[in-house]
């Protein structure tokens, strides 16, 4: 993800996962050369949604790297909280094909436990032993910010020791590419979050999971630490069901900074919701106005959608493992396929390449269909 991330290479690209012949939308951000059979027996596959199999691998990779084993006692005070939006969509999908067009007589016998939102944080408890409290997260677009902020504040106070969280989502059916061009916000070229020729989201699929613990828990154990968070905000518009609202998005960041102990002015970089839609990104730009004031002129704001597309459910995670890369490597990553500046969205958005600076803290936003905001503070590990 670094090279990608570092160079502005955009994994948008024609999809080639569903059959677009009959679709109004033929793009999107998917996974590319995921083989599902090198990851997972035939047997286990059989109980696995697509969603899930992308969790299933991400948590892998992150627990590997923790050096953790949830076997023993340590699995009982441990957490798994999963964000997704949708869940077993290709799941649903498929089961409505058989039954309404091919004229199927009953479904599969495994259909509710592939498509059900909690498959996968259910399917990582039992492949690592976890024991603790597992259960998923759905807040639409926020849903993996909702995930981790939960966990975050389980290992804070004390509720558990380690938790793994993160999101998961793969949304590329006929059925839901449909659905999202009905709304009449899909992209027909690129995502370009902020640009004055912005056309609207590409949408994307994918799983990212951390693993958090008490930093003097993963100090004494010698743990590679990737950052610290160090707040967490969450608000409800209350207004409407997909029009975002600017005091919304702003109460969630504020309630970020206040969690976090943080002055507007400590804050180096936002990585932005950054749709690609009209009135999302005006509305972020203003919002971020309001919490930031003069600091908003100083602050580095980019959308790596741009990049990874609009993952949905675990569009919060993919962010927060960007934000972590960047931070690490002193980098802040571009939005790409940025053109004309839009009057309305006058903030430093990072145009089309990145740019080498330290990042010390930076905040993370999802705001969701529904109202529904949830903002994480990342601080870089000293």
């Amino acid at each position: 993800m670094l090279a990608p991330l570092r160079g502005g290479r955009s994994a948008i690209g024609p999809l080639t996962i569903v059959p677009t012949d009959k679709l109004a939308v033929t793009i999107g951000a998917q996974v590319s050369g995921f083989n599902p059979e090198a990851h997972f027996e035939s047997r286990k596959l059989a109980v696995l949604d697509r969603y899930a199999q992308l969790a299933l691998v991400a948590a892998r990779e992150a627990v590997a790297a923790t050096g953790l084993d949830f076997r023993g006692e340590l699995g009982i005070h441990t957490a798994t909280i999963v964000g997704s939006g949708v869940g077993g969509m290709g799941t649903l999908d498929d089961s409505f094909r058989r039954l309404y067009a091919e004229g199927a007589k009953r479904s599969h016998p495994l259909t509710i436990p592939r498509l059900m939102m909690s498959a996968a944080p259910s399917h990582i408890a039992m492949e690592h032993g976890i024991r603790g409290p597992v259960f998923a997260v759905a807040s639409a677009c926020a849903s993996a910010n909702h995930a981790m902020g939960l966990a975050f504040q389980m290992v804070r106070a004390g509720t558990v020791e380690v938790a793994v969280a993160g999101g998961a989502e793969s949304a590329f059916t006929p059925g839901a590419l449909m659905a999202w061009d009905a709304m009449r916000i899909m992209a027909p070229d690129t995502c370009r979050p902020f640009s004055l020729e912005r056309k609207g989201l590409v949408l994307g699929e994918g799983a990212a999971m951390v693993v958090l613990e008490d930093m003097a828990r993963a100090r004494a154990r010698g743990a590679a630490i990737l950052g610290e968070i160090v707040g967490f905000g969450m608000s409800s518009d209350a207004s409407d069901i997909v029009l975002p609202s600017l005091e919304g998005a702003a109460s969630a960041m504020r309630a970020c900074l206040a969690d976090a102990g943080l002055a507007p002015e400590e804050v180096d970089y936002i990585n932005a919701h950054g749709t690609g839609t009209t009135v999302n990104d005006i509305t972020e730009t203003q919002a971020i106005r309001a919490v930031f004031g003069r600091h908003a002129e100083r602050l580095a704001v980019s959308s790596t959608k741009s990049l990874h597309g609009h993952g949905l459910g675990a569009a919060g995670a993919i962010e927060m493992a960007a934000t972590l890369i960047a931070m690490r490597h002193g980098f802040i990553p571009p939005t790409v396929n940025f053109t004309a500046p839009d009057p309305q969205c006058d903030l430093d958005y990072v145009p089309n390449q990145a740019r080498e600076a330290r990042i010390e803290v930076a905040l993370s936003n999802s705001f969701a269909f529904g109202g529904l905001n949830a903002v994480l503070a990342i601080r870089r590990e000293k």
